[in-house]
């Protein structure tokens, strides 16, 4: 590892996580698109207890804060009492 200037600890620890960050990523994709699904529906009249509620209801394991954090980061779905920080 000489060649990158990192710690061999460094690369193998990125290495043997990798995987787990990429399906985070993909699980975060999917979930933000069921956000914006859900919101469409509702002709964005719902905010985050009635999407949280929406997507228990279809069996979605998933915390109200997690949602107000993801409506947050999509910027069309920013609303000014959550996203205050």
């Amino acid at each position: 590892m000489h060649i990158l200037n990192i710690a061999c600890s460094s690369f193998y620890n990125w290495r043997r996580t990798a995987a787990d960050k990429a399906a985070r990523q993909a699980a975060g994709a999917r979930l933000t698109a069921r956000i914006r699904a859900v919101h469409r529906e509702s002709d964005g009249t719902y905010g985050v207890p009635r999407i949280t509620a929406e997507l228990r209801d279809d069996g979605e394991r998933i915390n109200h804060e997690r949602i107000a954090r993801m409506m947050c980061s999509i910027d069309r779905l920013r609303i000014a009492q959550v996203c205050i920080r």
